[in-house]
């Protein structure tokens, strides 16, 4: 991590900055060019309940208002507050509240992810599984996407929207790519030049420390992680950037934790949520918040969460 000169530490407590989740692919080229500032919105979890919709818009009003502002926002999945096991009535008040916000407060472009409680009718397969908008096809509609992964090119950067959430037998669910998906990133990375840097965004962790305090994980007596909380398929993932060194670093949300971690030269954060504790307050050591993150040309980056001074409502 590159040093913070005073000026710098008073600028980013007067804007929100919570310094401790600050990592940059240190040491800085003080020469350096910033070509791109993210605004990552992850685990909204909108509702009509709690002031959801109105803490939704606290956060875009932040989030576009900052001094230096943003260029773009990412959304990171879980954008409504559940679908999974929620009817057809229920499942469009939520998506409409969700539309409804950022139409009237969205100054910005938008790129969206699809989280795992965006998935309508998963919990209730054999009710909703003949629906034509069952499973991902509600959100991919609303979000206006042909799949739910994808990849594009912006501002000398490359980057990658993954589908981490996959069905299990039964009503669960997994995090992983499936085959398709998985064959489909290693042509994409393969097409990327050497020298173009890339930026990696899922929805659940493929890499996360913070997975191991996600509930009780170690009451057993071992450390048993599940599947649903990081990509289960971490490791052929892992194996697969180490072919490309210009994958530089992959965000998350899911956990409503935060944390960093770095493994075999690739940063991976888990951003927290904007949401915190689904509107009821602080989970565990994260509050309500999102993520500034920078890119610059020479493939460097910073990543910062921000409170957005949100009070849970009664």
């Amino acid at each position: 991590m590159g040093s913070i000169s005073r000026r710098e530490l008073l600028a980013a407590s007067s804007c929100g900055i919570l310094l401790p989740n600050l990592l940059t692919s240190a040491p800085p080229n003080p020469n350096r060019k910033r070509v791109l500032r993210i605004a990552h919105l992850t685990d909204i979890h909108v509702q009509p309940e709690r002031g959801a919709a109105k803490g939704m818009e606290a956060a875009l009003e932040h989030a576009q208002g900052q001094r230096d502002k943003p260029d773009i926002i990412f959304t990171g999945g879980d954008l409504i507050m559940d679908s999974l096991g929620a009817d057809a009535d229920r499942t469009k008040l939520q998506w409409e509240v969700f539309t409804s916000v950022l139409k009237a407060n969205l100054e910005l472009p938008i790129e969206h992810t699809i989280g795992n409680h965006d998935v309508w009718g998963w919990s209730n397969r054999d009710k909703f599984a003949k629906e034509p908008l069952f499973g991902k096809n509600w959100a991919c509609e609303v979000l206006q996407l042909s799949k739910p992964y994808r990849s594009f090119d912006k501002a000398g950067w490359h980057f990658i929207v993954l589908d981490s959430t996959h069905s299990v037998e039964g009503n669960g669910y997994t995090a992983k790519l499936d085959e398709e998906q998985f064959e489909w990133l290693k042509g994409d990375l393969a097409k990327v030049p050497k020298s173009k840097p890339v930026m990696v965004v899922s929805h659940i962790p493929i890499i996360a420390v913070c997975a191991m305090f996600d509930g009780e994980n170690e009451k057993s007596g071992d450390w048993q992680i599940p599947g649903a909380w990081m990509h289960i398929d971490a490791r052929r993932i892992k194996d697969l950037f180490r072919q490309y060194p210009n994958v530089k670093f992959c965000i998350s949300g899911h956990e409503h934790l935060l944390d960093q971690a770095v493994y075999n030269g690739v940063h991976y954060f888990c951003n927290g949520a904007v949401c915190a504790g689904w509107w009821g307050g602080d989970y565990q050591e994260c509050s309500y918040g999102y993520t500034l993150i920078d890119l610059y040309g020479d493939g460097s980056f910073e990543n910062r969460y921000v409170h957005y001074g949100w009070k849970t409502q009664k």
